[in-house]
């Protein structure tokens, strides 16, 4: 399972606070204070931040190992943790938002899979609730046409990671050596969407959609990532 091994390493190779402010802000300004749900929540930085500002959260991910490591935070007291994978979102309670971050949207690989959560997203949204969720954009599988390599030591482990793309799938793999030199690898793949067909699965679902790119660019823009902001409206 994904997110065993690198669970430990995480916040080592990708933690930015920087990147964590901005979402922050971006949720801020568009998700009025309440009850939230964060759907592969990985290792808690976004959602302790979030209830530090005011928000009652509720979070899950995938990985017992990355819940765990969450829960190790200072502030994770606040904040109820389950362990859940979000293509089969299941809860017995509604929310006033809901947020898929980081990416981990992009490890749905189907559209089945995609219709389904966008769903269940829906039916957990109370009336005029907000659900908030990034993507890598289109920009991306030309960025990792050429095979990306990192190499370095981190918590004095050796490690490697690769980014490469395939048509429209993005591969991560990851080795990590320990001090006697034996390796344990894992390997994260996603898939990268035509924003405008989300937007359309979107609305389909009934929400209505604004989109930005890199946080602040309103539209489908050149950029990293795009952000959807889905609102539940009444008929």
């Amino acid at each position: 399972m994904m997110y065993q091994v690198l669970a430990k390493y995480y916040d080592a190779l990708v933690k930015d606070d920087e990147a964590t402010a901005a979402w922050v802000d971006l949720i801020k300004a568009h998700m009025p204070k309440g009850d939230i749900m964060e759907l592969a929540c990985g290792s808690g930085e976004i959602t302790i931040a979030l209830s530090k500002e005011g928000y009652h959260v509720s979070a899950s991910d995938l990985s017992q190992d990355m819940i765990n490591a969450a829960k190790s935070k200072p502030g994770s007291e606040a904040i109820s943790w389950s362990v859940m994978d979000m293509s089969e979102f299941e809860d017995e309670h509604t929310y006033d938002g809901i947020l898929c971050l980081c990416d981990s949207f992009n490890y749905l690989l189907s559209d089945e899979q995609v219709d389904h959560m966008f769903t269940k997203v829906y039916e957990h949204l109370r009336e005029h609730g907000v659900f908030i969720m990034d993507m890598h954009s289109m920009d991306r599988l030309d960025e990792f046409e050429e095979e990306y390599n990192e190499a370095g030591k981190i918590m004095s482990h050796e490690y490697q990671w690769t980014i490469y793309a395939v048509e429209d799938r993005i591969y991560q793999n990851f080795a990590f050596y320990d001090e006697e030199g034996r390796v344990t690898l894992e390997q994260h793949i996603q898939r990268v969407y035509d924003p405008l067909d989300i937007k359309t699965r979107l609305e389909k679902t009934g929400f209505q959609v604004e989109i930005y790119t890199d946080f602040t660019e309103e539209g489908i823009c050149e950029g990293e990532k795009q952000f959807f902001i889905c609102r539940k409206e009444s008929l």
